[in-house]
């Protein structure tokens, strides 16, 4: 089953990219404010850039994994006070995309906070804070290291706000 999701996100994203769908802007419904596209980077190392980022109703943000390994997008729901609770998308990486940066987008529509982790980077301790996995369910490199815990955190404001 998790093959068969693996591979219908990579269709949809080789699909959206040959059509140019991942390179066009988000318009806005009748009386909105034009939506502007705010992006995330994952570089060839483990981390969300940038860590934290503000934006306006509306807008939407763009995940891009440059990196050659799979991350996710998993909301932190304990913290999370926008309107993305339960969010766990894969975003993936250039080795299981055809060479290509995997891309996912995510439109925000109410004010609040969204905080989010890669499930294969970090863990939610007892007080549902991302630490780094351990040798109970983390990644563990040929070195014996166990990655860092990778998060961000998006401020959505209310149009009239910024």
């Amino acid at each position: 089953m998790r093959k068969q999701n693996l591979r219908l996100m990579t269709f949809l994203l080789l699909a959206g990219s040959l059509l140019g769908l991942s390179s066009q802007p988000v318009f806005a419904k009748a009386g909105e404010r034009p939506s502007t596209v705010k992006s995330v980077n994952i570089p060839g190392t483990d981390h969300f850039v940038p860590f934290g980022l503000t934006i306006r109703v509306g807008d939407t943000v763009q995940w891009t994994n440059q990196d050659t390994d799979d991350h996710t997008i998993v909301s932190d729901d304990a913290f999370t006070s926008s309107a993305f609770r339960g969010v766990n998308k894969l975003i993936p990486g250039t080795d299981s995309n055809g060479g290509k940066p995997g891309v996912v987008k995510i439109k925000f529509r109410k004010p609040g906070t969204f905080i989010y982790y890669c499930r294969f980077h970090a863990m939610l301790n007892s007080d549902n804070q991302p630490i780094a996995p351990g040798p109970k369910g983390g990644i563990q490199d040929g070195k014996g290291n166990f990655g860092t815990p990778m998060m961000g955190v998006i401020t959505v404001m209310d149009r009239d706000d910024l």
